[in-house]
């Protein structure tokens, strides 16, 4: 059996539906309202800050995936993200279970370095640390041979659905409800992001990799890095109209974050916008050479299909 907890955000649905679809119809699904993915997937309603639901979420399973999220408050990530993962490090131990550990970007240096799965952990903002100490507890069970796990690296999501970012946020929602889009800090800098599904199907794929363990991941994108500009100017084509934008200078965001607790918990991921971010995937692409990513065309394609058929 293989567990998904944290399972009802893009990523775990993703990855119910491609285990059962390549891997396993044996699934159980964990989160505080745990709902079936699959037909035939087991439900599990846990609270995983609890140290003895950890372990009897993840009790018969021979692989985890923590793909977890919480609100983005750096309060909550501060007391809760160590202690879940904890429990879940413990609860996998107890259990002889794997883990596959989903993973963000956001400790990294928010510089213009190309960034590999060797990238030093320079964390700037309380998120971030938090990030930070999350990847170094699933680093340092890996050395010490106590825990099979693996980590699993992703950029900036965009994508159908249930997908969060600021990306889907500040392009495609505004799109979809006819307004004018927003860009943050700068149009005309490189940007890594990747395909939700992608991000999901990658994870599956590493997690029934037995050798894939000990180590770190950076998830498979489409490797053009397109500017914000360059993206708007392909979804103009796929929309079949001029998409208009604006560039939301720092200073908007610091104004805002005195009024919207939300902009505020934005503010330590802007300095990222104000270079080119470039995410390196090459490790995966020679291990896995037949994963095939989405294209940034193909992607837009598909949000707008959702969009129109929505309406």
């Amino acid at each position: 059996m293989q567990v998904i907890l944290g399972a009802n955000g893009q990523i775990g649905e993703e990855l119910a539906r491609e285990l059962k679809r390549n891997f396993t119809s044996d699934i159980r699904i964990v989160s505080k309202e745990a709902k079936k993915v699959n037909d035939t997937d087991e439900v599990f309603s846990a609270d995983l800050s609890i140290r003895e639901k950890a372990i009897e979420a993840v009790r018969g399973a021979e692989i985890a995936y923590f793909t977890l999220g919480l609100p983005i408050s750096s309060d909550l990530w501060e007391n809760l993200f160590p202690k879940i993962l904890q429990n879940v490090i413990e609860a996998c131990k107890i259990n002889g279970t794997k883990l596959v550990f989903f993973d963000n970007t956001y400790m990294y240096p928010q510089d213009n370095r190309n960034l590999t799965e060797q990238t030093p952990f320079q964390p700037l903002g309380r998120k971030a640390k938090v990030r930070r100490t999350m990847a170094e507890m699933v680093l340092k069970e890996m050395q010490s041979g106590e825990l099979q796990a693996v980590i699993c690296r992703a950029p900036e999501f965009y994508g159908p659905a249930k997908t969060q970012s600021i990306t889907n946020t500040l392009i495609f929602n505004n799109i979809k409800d006819s307004k004018k889009i927003k860009v943050p800090i700068s149009a005309n800098k490189k940007r890594s992001l990747i395909w939700t599904p992608d991000a999901s199907r990658a994870t599956a794929l590493i997690g029934n990799t037995p050798d894939a363990y000990g180590q770190t991941w950076h998830l498979p994108i489409d490797e053009s890095h397109p500017t914000y500009e360059g993206f708007i100017a392909l979804a103009s084509e796929i929309y079949g109209k001029e998409l208009k934008y604006s560039v939301v200078p720092k200073w908007v965001f610091q104004i805002g974050a005195w009024f919207n607790p939300k902009v505020k918990e934005l503010l330590e991921l802007l300095p990222r916008y104000a270079y080119d971010n470039l995410f390196d995937d090459l490790k995966f692409r020679k291990r896995f050479p037949d994963f095939q990513a989405t294209t940034y065309k193909q992607g837009i394609e598909i949000i707008r299909n959702e969009q129109n058929s929505k309406k």
